[in-house]
């Protein structure tokens, strides 16, 4: 499965956006999802986890309230909101998939990433 992840940009504190990741070469439709982070200097973190029907999700408690996740099974596409933007929330934002939950080493393929920066 290869994943592309897009939407990424500079944006201000309170401000939203919207994360793709679009996925091929694969079954979409029976992987779970996971979007996770890093910051600079600081280890990969876990942010938000869909399941493959889209009907369980579960966030970081960071994120709580302020992101969603959802999928479209027939675009083969995962989505990240993000709203209420804080300049903590910067960093790369990478799409993955195969893999369970919060567990990072669970999931077996990555997309490259996409950068988002809030600035204060």
């Amino acid at each position: 499965v290869q994943l592309q992840a897009s939407g990424g940009g500079l944006v201000q504190a309170g401000d939203s956006l919207r994360l793709s990741c679009a996925a091929s070469g694969g079954t979409f439709s029976s992987y779970d999802m996971g979007w996770f982070r890093q910051a600079p200097g600081k280890e990969r973190e876990f942010v938000a986890g869909i399941s493959w029907t889209g009907g369980s999700t579960r966030y970081a408690d960071s994120v709580k309230g302020r992101f969603t996740i959802s999928r479209d099974n027939a675009k083969n596409t995962v989505y990240l909101q993000m709203n209420s933007l804080k300049p903590e929330d910067t960093g790369v934002y990478y799409c993955a998939a195969g893999g369970s939950g919060s567990t990072r080493g669970s999931y077996d393929y990555w997309g490259q990433g996409t950068l988002v920066t809030v600035s204060s």
